[in-house]
Order: C-alpha cells, then structure tokens, then sequence
C-alpha cells in the first residue's frame, strides 16, 4: 500500500488531505505540532484581541478519517530524502512513498538588529496570542506608572499581514483604552514601512483608500522609512528617526520554515523553487506546497504571493498529482488563476480586487469573510464552516 507522509496541518496541507481520503486504498501520515488547524489569514485578529482564539481554530482530530489517516503530534526536526524518512524532535523516525512538505512560514527579521530581542512576532496562535496578553499587561501598566509609552503600538511593516494587524488594532482600541481607563485616542498606533508604496499588489488609488482610511481612524505611517535597528523600546530608521513604544510588532516579511535549511535543500529564504508539478528539482518524491514552495508565474515572470488562495490550490494539485503517478498517469503542469485578493482594514472595511473589479468598503468586507468561509470550507468541510465560519457579514 502506498504510503503518503503530509507535514503540517494548515491550508495547503489538510487541502492534500482531504483529496487523498477521498481513496482508503492510501496509507496517509499527517504531522503537526498542534494538535489543531488555525487560520493563519485571522492571526492579527487574535493579536488584537478581536477574536479568541478558539473563532479561528478546529481540532485536527475533526477532518481525519481514521480509516487511512494516522495523525501524530510532533516537531518536525529534519527530512531525510536520501532514506525516505521523516525525523521528528522526539526522534521518531517516519517513512513515505511520497511526502508533501507544508510547514509553513516563520517571521524573517532580515538580519536587522535586535528584531528577535525585542520586537513580538505573529506566526501562529500561540504568538498572536503572546501579543494580545501583551498590550493587555501594557494597559494595565500604564495605570499603574500613567507612562504614555505604554500606550503606545508600532507595527513594522505596512504590507497584507501589517495593514490588516492596523486594523483591527484600531477595532481594538476602545477595549483596550478601557482597561486603561483612557481615551482611545490616547492610545497611539504608528506604522513604518519601507516600501515606495503602499499596499504595491493593489492600484495607487485602492492604496490610497485603504491609507487614508487607516489615517483618519487614528494611524501614524512613517513611510518609506527602513528600519536599522530596534532596541527594547525604541525602533530606529536609516535617517535618524526614532519612534519609541512598549509595544512593537514585527510584520515585515515571512521565510519558510526552517526545516528548509536543516534538511540540506537549496533554496532562497527556505523558499524551494519547485518543479511544474510542484516537486523538489532533485526528488520527483517530495512535493513543497504553500509557504515554503517559490512557484513563478509564467504569464508574468513574477512568483505568486503567498496567499491562502494559492496554498489550497497547490495542497490539492500536489494530491491530484500522487493518484495519477499512482495510476501510471500524468496531469498537466501546475497553474493557478487567482479569484482575487482583498485585505481587510477593520471589521467592516477591506479593500482588494476580485476578478478585474476593484472593491472597498463594506462589499469588499462582505467579499473577505466569504473568502475566509470558503478556505475553512476546503480544509475542514460543512462541519467547520458552519461552526466556525463568519455569518456576521454586516457587523
């Protein structure tokens, strides 16, 4: 029987899961550290402390079928393409046919200094989680000291992740201001980000919109401004300017998981350039999907941005692509059509664009909890989505 190992649990990979259940005659291994599935594109709001996170989360458990699954918990500590082997952290040793290697992003400080020190990140429930107990305990110091330092928020990076983290900040500042017993408006949110301009996937004018929204609900961008250095309190950009804050947020950029490296494969920020059929260039075997796959777009010579979208596509394009090895067949290259993007700045407010169509406002609000309803569809079925999905579309 044909054994199929998947390595973490997220878009890309329950995506591959749930189209090779669809045949028992597989042996499936699935490895998460969690023993849960989280939807990664609804992290800011579990930082913010808008969403518990429970609202984004399901037990893996759910969507195994135990009839050819087996599920373990563990790190995943190196692959061994040699021996066809998966080591974990506890050294259990796991054997594939076929592996499909989804782990994942982790945050990429580009070597800048102090970023690790003193900056929180936003890579998973637990860090999210780790922010939103932050800025409570900040709240509760600034009572006790009246610094306004501690009411005080910088988000590095004004990119996806970034602008929508702002968002809900700002959704967040009346419940944060509360447990300070302040204004809202005394609770200062900033932004500095490199980039010429903003939101660069989306027109200037939907960039603008979504800037100006951001501004005049209570942001301060500090744009283009690259950041040098950061130390604890205070973050400083390459001409001169200071800003200082208890609280500081590193959303600049992701890298794929570090197994990457670990494991021996050549690869550009733990980012494999697969093959057309989304398999290692030296191991028709090992398939890389979702964030740690660099996948170019041929139409426009530019990689596709990784996004929920393309990680569902690519799960299940790398499954569809077993079965038909399996079957002594060969399916057409990998391609992806995206159905649009959209970003969302604040409960009731997002921007992006769908199909050719540019949308803001409430539609496009609308259109993003449809979106989120769709993936939780693709990874955990009706169950999931009745339960955990978004019926508030107006609110």
């Amino acid at each position: 029987m044909m054994e199929v190992l998947i390595l973490g649990a997220g878009y890309a990979g329950l995506r591959a899961l749930r189209e090779l259940q669809l045949h028992h005659d597989i042996k499936i291994t699935l490895v998460d550290r969690n023993n849960y599935h989280y939807e990664a594109t609804n992290l800011h709001e579990v930082a913010a402390g808008t969403q518990p996170a429970e609202a984004i989360t399901y037990p893996i458990e759910e969507v195994v079928n135990h009839k050819c699954t087996h599920f373990v918990q563990g790190e995943v500590e190196k692959i061994l393409p040699e021996k066809q082997l998966v080591r974990l952290s506890d050294g259990q040793e796991l054997s594939y046919d076929y592996l499909i290697v989804a782990l994942g992003f982790e945050s990429e400080s580009f070597g800048i200094e102090g970023v690790t020190e003193y900056c929180l990140k936003m890579d998973d429930v637990d860090s999210a989680e780790a922010i939103q107990h932050h800025l409570h305990a900040m709240m509760i110091k600034y009572q006790e000291t009246n610094n306004p330092e501690y009411l005080k928020i910088i988000v590095a990076g004004a990119g996806f992740t970034g602008t929508e983290l702002l968002g809900a900040l700002l959704d967040a500042r009346e419940k944060l201001a509360e447990t300070a017993k302040v204004n809202p408006n005394q609770i200062e949110i900033f932004c500095v980000d490199s980039g010429k301009q903003y939101l660069p996937m989306f027109s200037e004018k939907l960039s603008a919109y979504g800037m100006k929204h951001l501004e005049e609900r209570g942001v301060k961008f500090f744009r283009p401004k690259r950041i040098q250095a950061v130390t604890d309190g205070v973050v400083t950009c390459d001409d001169g300017t200071e800003l200082t804050a208890k609280t500081i947020i590193w959303t600049t950029g992701v890298s794929g998981s570090h197994v990457i490296k670990d494991s021996g494969f050549s690869a550009k920020r733990n980012r494999i350039a697969v093959k057309a059929n989304l398999t290692d260039p030296d191991d028709d075997k090992i398939y890389f999907v979702g964030d740690v796959a660099f996948v170019v777009d041929d139409t426009t010579g530019k990689p596709y941005p990784t996004t929920a979208q393309l990680s569902l596509k690519m799960g299940q394009y790398a499954a569809k692509d077993i079965l038909a090895k399996a079957a002594g067949k060969k399916q057409a290259p990998f391609v992806f059509h995206s159905l649009g993007t959209v970003a969302s700045i604040g409960n009731t407010d997002a921007l992006g664009i769908v199909g050719p169509a540019e949308v803001k406002g409430y539609p496009a609000s609308f259109i993003k909890k449809a979106i989120m309803d769709r993936s939780l569809m693709e990874t955990g079925g009706v169950k999931e989505m009745l339960s955990k999905g978004r019926a508030d579309f107006y609110h």
